[in-house]
């Protein structure tokens, strides 16, 4: 097998789904990495996929990556233990050669040493990987996983934000943007803020909701005890909880605030505006 192909880790999650097809659109060559085959049959028709999981025997994770001279790595959320789960697999990588590890890492992470992106991305340093940073801001995935039983059951978005706003971008345009930094030249060694165009607070995200589902969306901008609360009554563990703690604490001080251009000047198209995310979404909020 000649050593061309791109091995992606979480193939069948919102962000790596489009890394995948994006890769595909422009003509080239994927291994997935899935834990079973259900997973594996999520995947476009055809594709290459191979049985990975982050907490595979380390003297495996050569053979996972045969075939592949290209890397997109991602932390799967529960995972906090990175020197354990994600170190062996780029041990792997560089001992197999490989020319460019793109990693989905954080926004603000070089200034946010708590975080995992952040203790990942100083080993990819330390072991002078060539790797690629792509830090995105908040999601508007968000909007239809975690926040999606709120708009579609109770009308409302229910976060704790204040009168803050946000440059949300479309993890579809996160996968347009890696599929260009794997295949385009200048990359290595780079990191990238991706950031939407557009710098919108909830209760404007709130009014183009309303416009797209045809009734009304309230923002109810609940304070953090009571976001909390609710998170807590809900069954959320502590560390989600401290983890939700700090990412609307970092949102209220409007750090993720700032649009950028980003996504267009990497890939030559805009990014998403909210208002076509929601259109193409609508379904998860109907009822």
């Amino acid at each position: 097998m000649t050593s061309d192909a791109v091995f992606v880790t979480g193939a069948t999650g919102i962000v790596g789904s489009a890394v995948v097809d994006h890769l595909l659109e422009r003509g080239e060559p994927v291994v997935a990495g899935v834990r079973t085959e259900a997973d594996a049959a999520q995947l476009p028709r055809g594709i290459r996929h191979r049985h990975f999981d982050f907490g595979m025997p380390a003297h495996r994770l050569d053979a996972v990556l045969d075939g592949c001279d290209r890397l997109f790595l991602m932390r799967p959320p529960p995972i906090a233990d990175v020197e354990r789960y994600l170190f062996p697999l780029i041990d792997a990588a560089m001992r197999r050669g490989i020319r460019q590890i793109v990693f989905l890492s954080l926004q603000g992470v070089q200034a946010n040493r708590s975080t995992p992106h952040h203790a990942v991305e100083r080993y990819l340093r330390e072991v002078d990987a060539p790797f690629t940073f792509l830090r995105p801001n908040f999601f508007m995935q968000n909007l239809t996983t975690t926040y999606r039983d709120d708009i579609r059951d109770h009308d409302e978005i229910f976060v704790p934000a204040g009168r803050s706003r946000t440059a949300f971008i479309d993890a579809r345009d996160i996968g347009r943007v890696a599929a260009a930094v794997f295949t385009g030249p200048g990359h290595l060694r780079a990191a990238y803020t991706l950031s939407g165009e557009q710098s919108l607070t909830y209760r404007r995200v709130a009014r183009l909701l309303s416009e797209v589902l045809g009734r009304e969306i309230r923002y109810a901008r609940p304070g953090e005890r009571e976001y909390l609360a609710r998170l807590a009554a809900n069954g959320a563990p502590e560390d989600y909880l401290a983890v939700q703690r700090m990412i609307h604490r970092v949102v209220r001080w409007n750090v993720s605030a700032l649009p950028n251009r980003a996504v267009r000047r990497l890939t030559g198209r805009p990014a998403t505006t909210f208002a076509e995310f929601a259109a193409r979404e609508r379904a998860a909020w109907e009822r």
